[in-house]
């Protein structure tokens, strides 16, 4: 594991910006609630997406520094395609979480199980899916491109240590297509007879949307 881990120095950064994450955003939040600091908060969340900033770019510059396009620099692509696709929702669940625990505000919204509302949830979920796996080709073809390696036929991506990535996603994508937006869309589940309507969460409630703001 030590060599690997000397020969793939970037695996060392995305399990530091995984880190990271969690640690600016329990701090901003700490910050927020806690602390009542509101402006050392923003900035703390603010510094979270400067994580797939220091991420991308230190890919990029390792490529174009003579390493081979490899596994590794597709998985930080990966890493940066979910972290800006689930990000937001992650965040602001977490910080309805944290307003509801420690500052009085109502507890963070169960998805929707009926009708309608359900079945707009499982679209917007998986779309979010699909986001993750359009930005994570988008790096790696960016990645291709300063490596100067193009883009291999769409048979050889898996044979490809970097490119295989987008093939690893492809089917998780249709997948989840088929199992959740569509099968829900076909045959939405109906709610119990005398029961309230369902909405789809949509936004945060008025205590945690300035901190979902400065994410994605």
């Amino acid at each position: 594991m030590g060599e690997f881990l000397n020969e793939n120095p970037l695996v060392l950064l995305i399990g530091a910006c995984e880190v990271g994450f969690w640690v600016l955003l329990g701090a901003g939040l700490a910050a927020r609630y806690l602390l009542r600091a509101r402006r050392l908060s923003t900035v703390l969340l603010v510094l979270v997406p400067v994580l797939d900033v220091v991420l991308v770019t230190a890919s990029l510059v390792d490529v174009a520094g003579g390493s081979p396009p490899s596994l590794t620099h597709g998985l930080a692509a990966v890493y940066l395609g979910f972290t800006v696709a689930f990000g937001h929702s992650m965040i602001r669940w977490a910080d309805t979480a944290f307003a509801h625990r420690f500052a009085g505000g109502p507890p963070p919204r169960k998805p929707p199980q009926y009708g309608a509302a359900k079945v707009a949830y499982e679209w917007r979920e998986w779309g979010k899916m699909a986001l993750a796996w359009g930005i994570a080709l988008a790096v790696i073809f960016v990645t291709a491109a300063v490596a100067g390696t193009g883009v291999p036929p769409l048979g050889e991506w898996f044979a490809d240590p970097m490119w295989s990535w987008g093939a690893r996603l492809m089917p998780v994508v249709l997948i989840w297509f088929v199992g959740w937006p569509l099968w829900t869309t076909l045959a939405p589940p109906r709610a119990p007879e005398g029961s309230a309507p369902e909405s789809a969460p949509e936004s945060a409630p008025d205590s945690a949307q300035e901190a979902t703001d400065v994410r994605r």
